[in-house]
């Protein structure tokens, strides 16, 4: 049996809330070790129990985005999922900023949640397709200003694919820390501070080249 994944789920509305709780435990996947409803609270038990992954409202009092970037410097080892009603374009783009791994909309079904926190936990990240769409078209940045060279364009694809860095080493045949470390290269020409934003640019990238 695989080892459960350390979760806290951290929304200021209890209702929503346990019903998130119930979902992942039902699932057999996940071991909820806290739950959260404000800002320095989840901090602090973030800091107790360093879960892998944190469920986080974007409108938590106290502020969903900096209790995000906060968790994200304190315990980098911990995976921020930012869970909300927002469809909001800056507040996607402010989550990945803030070091978030994931932006999920409440209204996903517990079936699509599970598998999704899973690859998230995993290493790969995740953001709604029609939300994608929507950053992508705020900038239509020439593919080749980045001045990638071919070993970092390749990578860059496969990381639009959603493939982890593992994975992403097994299949080009290098190292996974070789890898990361092209990955911090190609996050530094491209201006992002993590793989979500570098899987976005590089859909862009894609698409400019298509056209």
């Amino acid at each position: 049996m695989s080892e459960l994944i350390k979760t806290i789920v951290v929304d200021d509305h209890s209702l929503f809330r346990e019903c998130v709780v119930r979902s992942l435990l039902e699932s057999g996947c996940f071991d909820v070790v806290a739950q959260s409803d404000s800002h320095v609270d989840a901090l602090e038990k973030v800091a107790r129990h360093t879960p892998d992954i944190v469920l986080l409202d974007i409108s938590l009092p106290g502020g969903g985005i900096g209790t995000a970037k906060e968790i994200a410097e304190r315990v980098p080892d911990t995976k921020v999922i930012m869970l909300t009603v927002s469809e909001a374009e800056d507040d996607v783009q402010d989550a990945l900023l803030a070091y978030a791994k994931a932006y999920v909309l409440k209204g996903i079904p517990s079936g699509e949640l599970v598998p999704i926190l899973q690859k998230i936990n995993s290493g790969e990240s995740y953001i709604p397709p029609n939300l994608a769409v929507g950053l992508l078209k705020r900038s239509q940045q020439d593919a080749y200003a980045f001045d990638l060279n071919r070993r970092e364009k390749q990578i860059l694809e496969k990381l639009a694919d959603g493939l982890s860095n593992r994975v992403i080493a097994e299949t080009i045949h290098l190292s996974e820390k070789t890898v990361k470390l092209y990955m911090t290269q190609i996050m530094h020409k491209l201006h992002v501070s993590n793989r979500a934003q570098a899987a976005l640019k590089a859909q862009e990238m894609s698409r400019d080249e298509n056209k």
